[in-house]
């Protein structure tokens, strides 16, 4: 089959094709595993954390990729729930213990760092994180919300919120636009407030829906905060927009380095005094995809996406690193190979 491939870590400011697609063996499913054939994947900041170096794979090659829509085509032994010609998905959480916090776990493995994922043709998976998907969406609708929805869920759900509170997204890219229409449904009566420094990622919020758009100071203090940037600007600038007991969900497997020194701009009086609280989202578990899925397919929730072919991996992944964000990049894997 063929596949992207991560050889090296290496800088997406230096580096314009950090993957490289050549020609693997299709993988074979092991006991109670299912072989996907990949129809689309998701391209997520976490991928820009593993070429990077942030989270490295602890081997290369690696075939990354972790918000993988495609269907069953073989099974492995001892497969009870799904039958070939299945649509499914998989997201980060490729195995786990299975026990409710599988998701901080020391048997967690994540798809397309520790093992292969979905930038490829065929991936496999154990049966019970393989997720169906619901009819309303295409495959690459449903993508985006194997990660990017699945764990703005689980942040959202870390916040505590209460309907009427107001809710602040710091970025608005994969994750929070659907977090922003998730908390619609959830919070009707929440006001959203959205923090992006790029002014058309602010129009964009503007026309999801938000309440009020800007860079930094909020004109009210906020219950909660949920952060999805990978910068730590951006969380100073949240404590200070929290109310007294107010807590900031930080959603993001790792922070660059970049504006590190942001942090020595931390009041102990103005930002992290009266009981306000900082919680980061670790993973996730394969409950939070199973129940996100229900809910997004009940709304309904649909991303904002922008698709490549599978060959041009590089370029979304470059445009993720550098450019604005408007919504989900989405590969094209099934069709898009000669």
């Amino acid at each position: 089959m063929q596949a992207m491939i991560l050889e090296r870590t290496c800088s997406l400011m230096d580096e314009d094709e950090p993957l490289r697609l050549v020609d693997v063996p299709t993988p074979e499913p092991g006991a109670g595993e299912v072989m996907i054939e990949v129809s689309v994947c998701g391209v997520c900041h976490t991928e820009l954390d593993e070429i990077e170096g942030r989270t490295p794979p602890p081997r290369f090659p690696v075939i990354p990729g972790h918000q993988i829509v495609g269907r069953v085509v073989a099974l492995g032994n001892q497969v009870q729930n799904l039958s070939l010609g299945d649509r499914v998905g998989v997201g980060w959480i490729h195995h786990s213990s299975g026990l409710k916090d599988e998701n901080i776990s020391s048997e967690f493995v994540a798809t397309g760092r520790d093992v292969d994922g979905g930038y490829a043709e065929f991936m496999c998976v154990a049966e019970r994180y393989a997720f169906p998907i619901p009819e309303i969406f295409t495959d690459a609708q449903a993508a985006p919300l194997l990660c990017a929805g699945a764990i703005g869920y689980r942040a959202l759900k870390l916040t505590g919120l209460n309907d009427g509170d107001r809710l602040g997204l710091m970025g608005f890219g994969g994750s929070a636009h659907l977090v922003l229409q998730l908390t619609r449904y959830l919070f009707p009566q929440s006001s959203i407030y959205v923090f992006a420094r790029n002014e058309e990622t602010r129009k964009f919020a503007s026309k999801m829906g938000a309440d009020w758009v800007g860079e930094s100071k909020a004109p009210d203090l906020l219950h909660a905060i949920i952060d999805t940037t990978p910068a730590w600007t951006p969380v100073v600038q949240a404590m200070g927009n929290l109310k007294p007991g107010g807590r900031l969900v930080i959603n993001a497997i790792r922070k660059e380095d970049d504006d590190k020194q942001a942090l020595l701009k931390l009041s102990y009086s103005d930002h992290l005094w009266m009981e306000k609280e900082i919680k980061s989202v670790a993973n996730i578990s394969g409950e939070d995809i199973r129940e996100f899925l229900a809910i997004a397919a009940s709304v309904p929730i649909f991303a904002e996406i922008e698709t490549y072919p599978l060959a041009a991996a590089n370029r979304a992944l470059v445009d993720l690193k550098r450019g604005s964000v408007r919504g989900a990049k989405v590969l094209v894997v099934r069709g898009s190979l000669q």
